[in-house]
């Protein structure tokens, strides 16, 4: 056999030229640089948004819950050009305590769902309340108190959506995260302000036993009665366009789950009927907020990669937007020209380090620009 040493030699010298030279920098994984489309609208130092919300006349409006750490300044306001404005003014805010999540319904109304909790002190008896607000008039309309034995001592409401398709004045759909093991989701009846717990306790809104998350470079598991993450049960939460469908998801899992608002607000319908509604809608991430956009599709936040998930009517999942300064991603709405969201640092709270807070200032709120 006869070999070819001027070929095998420049096929050498030709591969050779593919090894990185010594002074070239190593590659690293994408997902740690920014995608480009975030950008930065809003820094605070003293208090920290969550709920956020895009008003259909562009407004934005940030709430400001204090069952962290109590702030001056308003508990709900709208933010445009570095200014917080009191919303809907300043007579109102004393109404608020915490007011954390809040959605837009299909007439345009704002609707916020105060926590009712303060640092320090806990849950405020009968401060737990949904707010319904004229965006046009800058007038609190209705104001629901949510009560026993809807609640449990270990209740915390979370989000809402709003269903106007059924009852005579529309449902409200509120999860309760608890602050416990106890977590479910609430309907409230528009109209008559009646309340239900339905799915308590069971599978679609419970925290996954066993749960491990890498959040901030630091891994925790799930932990019922010594955290070192946040966690719960049902978080955020979503309705389709047309409003027949309700999504969400538990805070300590990766599973998004689904059920018929028809099943889900109709009071004569059983909870095995309920149960049964429920469809796993399948894997997505680690979530906290959740919005929907005009053609059904839902974005929803993904806390360990500092990321938003699309997934798709189809549900096909894709990454929209990253960035590392997105350390938590948590209230996200639609707006008219991108994504909105609040960034929180609830991971690196006091609770979940031996007491030690790893915050670093400022919080902030981002736009995210949508792929075309």
């Amino acid at each position: 056999m006869t070999f070819q040493y001027p070929a095998i030699l420049a096929a050498f010298l030709g591969a050779s030229a593919l090894i990185p030279s010594a002074y070239a920098a190593d590659t690293t994984d994408k997902g740690y640089v920014s995608s480009g489309n975030v950008k930065i609208i809003g820094r605070f130092q003293d208090a920290q948004p969550s709920g956020i919300a895009a008003l259909p006349d562009g407004r934005l409006v940030l709430g400001f819950p204090r069952s962290v750490k109590d702030h001056a300044g308003p508990r709900l306001a709208t933010y445009a050009n570095d200014h917080l404005t009191p919303f809907p003014d300043a007579a109102t805010q004393d109404q608020f305590v915490s007011p954390l999540g809040m959605t837009v319904d299909a007439k345009g109304h704002l609707w916020v769902l105060d926590e009712g909790m303060l640092a320090s002190k806990g849950t405020i008896a009968g401060a737990q309340k949904l707010f319904e607000i004229d965006p046009g008039s800058n007038k609190v309309l209705k104001v629901l108190t949510l009560s026993a034995p809807t609640l449990l001592p270990d209740s915390h409401v979370n989000d809402v959506r709003i269903d106007l398709t059924h009852g005579k004045a529309g449902t409200a759909f509120i999860t309760d995260t608890s602050t416990g093991v106890h977590p479910a989701l609430i309907v409230v009846d528009l109209a008559s302000g009646r309340q239900r717990r339905i799915l308590a306790d069971t599978k679609p809104v419970m925290p996954e036993t066993g749960f491990v998350a890498v959040m901030d470079g630091r891994a925790a598991r799930y932990d019922a009665s010594h955290a070192k993450m946040p966690q719960g049960g049902a978080n955020g939460v979503g309705i389709s366009p047309d409003q027949q469908t309700l999504y969400w998801q538990p805070q300590t899992s990766r599973r998004l789950y689904s059920a018929p608002t028809s099943v889900l607000s109709d009071r004569t319908a059983t909870e095995k009927r309920i149960e049964a509604s429920v469809h796993d809608e399948g894997e997505t991430g680690m979530g906290d907020g959740m919005a929907t956009g005009p053609d059904g599709a839902l974005y929803i936040t993904d806390d360990e990669r500092h990321a938003i998930l699309k997934h798709a009517p189809d549900g096909t999942i894709s990454v929209i937007a990253h960035d590392p300064r997105m350390i938590e991603p948590d209230g996200l709405t639609y707006g008219k020209d991108g994504l909105y969201s609040t960034i929180g640092q609830w991971a690196r709270l006091p609770d979940f380090h031996d007491g030690k807070d790893m915050q670093e200032l400022p919080y902030l709120v981002v736009k995210i620009t949508l792929p075309q």
